[in-house]
């Protein structure tokens, strides 16, 4: 059931400015439904790219598609984390996290490409499965994270919106042709 709720997207005031780029991805509706519906579509989009065409980084410095696609793992995991501290009333300050750091240490580029869409299946899963859990004072709540008022709602659309950013940048930048 598709509760109101979940469809109001975030004011501007429910999260940091810097994150407006992900959250202006977002259509309007059903957040679950919309990251369900992502789901589907990131590991269809995957499953077309080959173990080499994983490999590749279309510039020097830049990470290959399997660290994209980790980074994206490790942010959804770190923003639901933070959703759940929040919404469970926990008033400590959450720290930021240096996802540079964290690619260069998550071993992304050993791993096959398979790998990869298992985790962000059962994690999106899993993601799924903690924001439906939440009654509508938790999904309301707000928290701090990285410095910034952020509320349980903002976590779901960044969360959604950061797969669309990163998703959108593999299609224009490692798979033009």
């Amino acid at each position: 059931m598709t509760t109101s709720f979940r469809a109001l997207p975030p004011a501007d005031t429910e999260f940091a400015a810097y994150y407006r780029t992900y959250t202006a991805l977002v259509p309007a509706g059903d957040i679950l439904k919309t990251m369900s519906q992502q789901q589907a579509a990131a590991l269809q989009l995957i499953s077309t790219i080959s173990e080499s065409e994983a490999d590749f980084a279309y510039a020097p410095g830049k990470w290959s598609i399997k660290e994209v696609l980790g980074h994206v793992t490790d942010g959804e995991r770190v923003f639901a984390y933070r959703a759940l501290r929040i919404a469970r009333g926990d008033e400590t300050p959450l720290p930021g996290f240096d996802e540079n750091k964290f690619a260069a240490s998550g071993g992304h580029a050993a791993r096959t490409l398979e790998s990869i869409a298992l985790e962000f299946d059962h994690l999106r899963t899993s993601s799924l499965d903690l924001f439906a859990s939440f009654d509508e004072t938790a999904w309301l709540r707000k928290g701090t994270a990285s410095g910034h008022p952020v509320s349980v709602r903002a976590m779901a659309w960044i969360i959604a919106g950061h797969l669309d950013h990163h998703l959108k940048i593999i299609r224009e930048r490692y798979l033009k042709g």
